[in-house]
């Protein structure tokens, strides 16, 4: 099928790229939970920070998570959940989920006409 495009162009199979890595998926569980630093992300991830700032690109590259910086200091960036991304891949996950209970629905009357 064609690349189906989400918010800023991204597409759902560069986002599924993304999230096919563990510590990302685990990034994007703990930003699920409240915005993080990234040295934040690498401690509780046990992975180094420059290996967290290489996964957070990726998941920014994506479209599932942005980097904002508090007014109090610009140097600062503290990185949470893209809400547009995630209501996007929950609509997909939605319509893939009817489409499979429709073809299962189809499938069960289909065997107890036959059988």
């Amino acid at each position: 099928g064609d690349a189906v495009a989400l918010t800023g162009g991204v597409t759902l199979d560069h986002t599924f790229a993304a999230l096919a890595d563990p510590v990302r998926r685990s990034a994007v569980e703990l930003l699920a939970q409240h915005p993080r630093r990234s040295g934040e992300l690498a401690s509780e991830l046990g992975t180094t920070p420059s290996a967290m700032s290489k996964h957070l690109r990726v998941l920014r590259e994506a479209g599932l998570v942005e980097e904002v910086h508090p007014p109090f200091d610009a140097r600062v960036r503290i990185y949470s959940l893209r809400s547009a991304t995630m209501a996007e891949l929950r609509a997909w996950l939605d319509t893939a989920e009817r489409g499979w209970a429709a073809q299962l629905a189809s499938f069960a009357e289909h065997i107890e006409q036959t059988g």
